[in-house]
């Protein structure tokens, strides 16, 4: 454990180096991404730091303990000893976490695409349960939430909403949202009080910044139309929506949820960016399967991922066999108890991944 703490502290050095020099802080790309690596790196180095601390009691004790000359001075070893011992395994546990290679894109601000799956008008209400649980979730961690674009139903709810996240860390903490999710309660239009099962899908995006992914807008053709549907006195008065069409891959998108043709395009290709981005990593997970083994948060689409049981008050989450009955306060955006337990179950997968090398 030391050698490998050693490791990181010749590392971080360099790091704290580099950041100062004025070819780096004048290269945008490279001072970010130093700038993270330092972050990452100062929390294992801090733990280091209080790891090396505790190893010296216990051989500090030890060593009195040994002697016995002097009563007063044992007893108080004693103590130090069992005190260190008792902390010792709870932060070797946490450096072995903190080793484990970081996706780098857990730090990204991310774009969330909520669909209206199977279930008719019902799928479009709970999609906009959806928007709301994570709205709420978003603004109890700090972060904010800015609409891109929306298409709503036709009894409530979104038939689709697409929405960016801006925050600390926010990719590594919703990208565990990404998947099916079904819902099976009985719809307002339901006169035999039957359950019906209406489903959702999320994606969860990592914000592409240009230097992650360079567009080609040369592939890019841009549809400037006037708004439509509720919006003031802007609507169908002047051509501020966007809409982004995608040559290569047919990927079309659309942004009129501002005033402004210019930051409805800035909207509308962070977008295209960013699904371009994911597509490209899913290309690369695919041909690299041993990268990413997790079920945890693999992101396919297809899977069912969690289920909202209304008659019974229940939410499971299919991935890790979770059942909480909590409903209420779950769709009230009170995930951050599923989320942790998520994001255990992929260290523990880590973990195991990465015995050999820590």
């Amino acid at each position: 454990m030391l050698e490998k703490i050693q490791i990181v502290k010749q590392r971080f050095d360099e790091v704290n180096d580099l950041i100062i020099q004025p070819d780096i802080i004048s290269d945008q790309k490279r001072y970010i991404q130093l700038n993270k690596e330092y972050k990452d790196l100062k929390k294992i180095v801090d733990k280091g730091t209080l790891y090396k601390e505790l190893l010296d009691n216990v051989a500090e004790a030890e060593e009195i303990i040994s002697d016995g000359s002097d009563d007063e001075m044992v007893e108080m070893a004693k103590m130090q000893l069992d005190e260190a011992k008792e902390q010792l395994p709870k932060l070797e546990e946490e450096i072995r976490f903190l080793l484990i290679p970081k996706d780098p894109d857990d730090a990204k601000n991310v774009v969330v695409e909520v669909r209206a799956g199977t279930g008719g008008d019902e799928a479009s209400i709970f999609a906009g349960d959806l928007y709301r649980m994570y709205s709420k979730y978003c603004s109890d961690k700090g972060w904010s939430t800015s609409v891109v674009s929306m298409n709503e139903g036709t009894s409530g709810g979104f038939k689709e909403i697409i929405f960016e996240v801006s925050g600390e860390d926010v990719y590594g903490t919703m990208k565990f949202e990404a998947g099916v999710h079904r819902v099976q309660r009985v719809p307002q239009t339901e006169t035999q009080g039957r359950v019906h099962t209406s489903a959702a899908t999320v994606m969860v995006l990592p914000e592409a910044e240009e230097f992650d992914f360079e567009l080609d807008m040369t592939e890019v053709r841009i549809e400037r139309t006037t708004s439509t549907g509720p919006g003031g006195q802007s609507v169908n008065t002047t051509y501020s929506a966007i809409k982004l069409h995608h040559e290569p891959t047919g990927m079309i998108v659309s942004c009129q949820d501002q005033k402004s043709s210019h930051k409805n395009l800035e909207k509308a290709l962070k977008v295209l960016r960013s699904r371009l981005y994911e597509e490209e990593m899913r290309k690369r997970a695919a041909a690299d399967s041993e990268k990413r083994k997790s079920m945890v948060s693999s992101g396919d689409r297809s899977a069912k991922i969690r289920t909202y049981n209304y008659p019974q008050g229940r939410v499971t989450d299919h991935r890790i066999g979770l059942t909480l009955y909590d409903l209420q306060n779950i769709i009230n955006g009170d995930i951050q108890k599923i989320i942790d337990e998520l994001m255990l179950a992929e260290n523990t997968e880590l973990l195991k991944a990465n015995d050999e090398i820590i």
